[in-house]
């Protein structure tokens, strides 16, 4: 018998269960539900029910340490369960998690991605009752991630998403001199999907059916060997908002495989004697946001990961 407290308020009565019975396949949790095996305040209940704090929720014995064996055995057999793993801690408290994601790591599980940060971050915190992402970044982006360790976090700080009260700064390499004056760029996007059913956006005229506002401020950080480093800060968090703003202005980021320019991507590639670029060169350098238990200001910074510092000494190299 569990008795759900204020911080667990709210959820789902199917992903209270997986929070608490790790380790036990979604099909038996949904399974005894549907069964009436699971009782809220001695009724049955569905999946969707919410729980409210001081529900008396009731669950039949479940075999949580085998099922956990199992998932380790299938693990070890390659069967697509997400390994363990931890990563560059920027800060951590009771309330939140903010870690360094290296690119080629999806933020989660889908479209054709067995797992992701946080499916493995749950794995290595098997104790943790509560890690949820509070925003995503593109898998090719680097960069700082917030991660909530309690349910009230996680709505404080996506509420602050999305009043647009947090600070978020990219950092950007272009091909080309940014011009200084072009320091605001807010045409709106549209999201659609190719026929393939990838992702894809594009800016669209204000009098579009689905035009999403999007605002990006720009500023010139550093020209250098025919690059310029941007700090392109967003006010808006729309899908591929920066690399399809600054791809719309004829710069668009180097290594970008959706929107960028691909025969210079290939010759970056393969670099011949020069320094390759084998990733995209956009990293979530600076986060500002308020504490979502005490609200004092949080300033985050990670700073860029060694590939993208090579590449970029090497284009200053080039000018000496």
């Amino acid at each position: 018998m569990w008795l759900v407290d204020e911080e667990d308020g709210g959820q789902r009565l199917d992903n209270f269960l997986m929070r608490r019975l790790k380790g036990v396949p979604k099909t038996h949790i949904y399974r005894i539900i549907r069964s009436g095996e699971v009782r809220i305040n001695k009724g049955r209940a569905s999946a969707d029910r919410r729980v409210a704090a001081g529900d008396q929720i009731r669950v039949p014995p479940v075999r949580t340490s085998q099922a956990a064996d199992a998932r380790a055995l299938a693990l070890q057999a390659g069967a697509g369960f997400a390994p363990a793993r931890e990563f560059p801690v920027l800060f951590e408290d009771d309330q939140l998690l903010a870690i360094d994601k290296p690119a080629g790591t999806a933020v989660h599980g889908g479209s054709g991605v067995s797992f992701g940060v946080i499916e493995q971050l749950r794995m290595a915190r098997p104790q943790a009752r509560t890690l949820e992402l509070v925003h995503r970044l593109d898998r090719e982006t680097s960069g700082i991630l917030l991660v909530a360790k309690k349910r009230s976090a996680l709505k404080n700080l996506q509420e602050q998403f999305r009043d647009r009260v947090t600070g978020k700064t990219y950092l950007a390499l272009v091909a080309g001199v940014w011009p200084q004056r072009l320091k605001v760029l807010d045409k709106p996007l549209h999201k659609y999907l190719l026929p393939d059913g990838e992702r894809r956006v594009a800016v669209v005229d204000k009098q579009h059916p689905d035009a999403m506002a999007a605002l990006s401020l720009v500023q010139v950080a550093r020209v250098a060997g025919g690059y310029s480093l941007l700090e392109v800060t967003i006010k808006t968090g729309r899908t591929h908002q920066i690399r399809v703003h600054l791809a719309d202005q004829g710069m668009p980021i180097l290594g970008d495989d959706k929107y960028g320019n691909f025969e210079l991507n290939k010759s970056l590639q393969r670099a011949g004697t020069s320094v390759a670029l084998r990733r995209m060169f956009l990293h979530a350098w600076r986060l500002q946001f308020r504490h979502p238990a005490s609200g004092e200001p949080i300033v985050l910074q990670a700073e860029l990961p060694p590939e993208l510092v090579l590449f970029l000494d090497h284009a200053i190299a080039s000018l000496a």
